[in-house]
């Protein structure tokens, strides 16, 4: 199985890679169309912040091939924001995957949420094995709402979208990669998709 993980300098590629290799899987770290277009399997992780993310996906052209994959796609963290309509983070258009504005936490509560925090009402084979209010690593100041697309459910000051899915794309915004078992568990899931 080809697996690709987009490159396009905001990823946390490394831990993502480790993970694949834990569980026998090879990725291959690239910003390449054809590479990325044949793929079997896309993962598209992301940490930093989204407008100068998005500048860097569009120096290689790479927002206008993602949109347009028809293989199963899993953004991790930034990257599953990056896949929504609009940020507010940098005040930035997203891909527009999913028909979300992704929005700040506010004041009230500390940003980033950094840790662990639980997911429940799951909604998708993506979680095959992965028992209610299991356990996930998180880092992140913005989030997505809970919307129609929306198949895992975390709480912090409020419920927003711990995962999402729309047809071949899933979003996750906690790092499965970090996550221990049920994280791996999760990629192994995407894999097997």
């Amino acid at each position: 199985m080809k697996v690709a993980i987009i490159d396009y300098g905001a990823g946390n590629v490394q831990s993502v890679l480790f993970a694949l290799e834990r569980l026998g899987f090879n990725g291959i770290v690239t910003n390449d169309w054809k590479t990325i277009k044949s793929a079997d399997k896309v993962i598209f992780p992301g940490v930093g912040e989204a407008s100068s993310a998005l500048k860097m996906l569009q120096e290689t052209n790479l927002d206008l091939l993602i949109p347009l994959l028809r293989q199963p796609v899993l953004g991790i963290c930034l990257g599953m924001q990056l896949m929504c309509k609009y940020s507010e983070e940098g005040n930035t258009n997203g891909l527009g995957i999913f028909d979300v504005d992704v929005i700040k936490f506010s004041n009230d509560v500390k940003v980033p949420q950094m840790g662990w925090n639980t997911i429940y009402n799951l909604k998708s084979p993506l979680f095959k094995g992965i028992k209610e209010n299991e356990y996930m690593y998180l880092v992140h100041s913005y989030y997505a709402p809970v919307t129609e697309y929306t198949i895992a459910t975390t709480n912090y000051e409020l419920e927003y979208s711990s995962a999402l899915q729309r047809g071949n794309f899933f979003g996750v915004q906690f790092h499965p990669e970090k996550s221990g078992v049920f994280g791996e568990q999760i990629l192994k899931n995407f894999l097997q998709l």
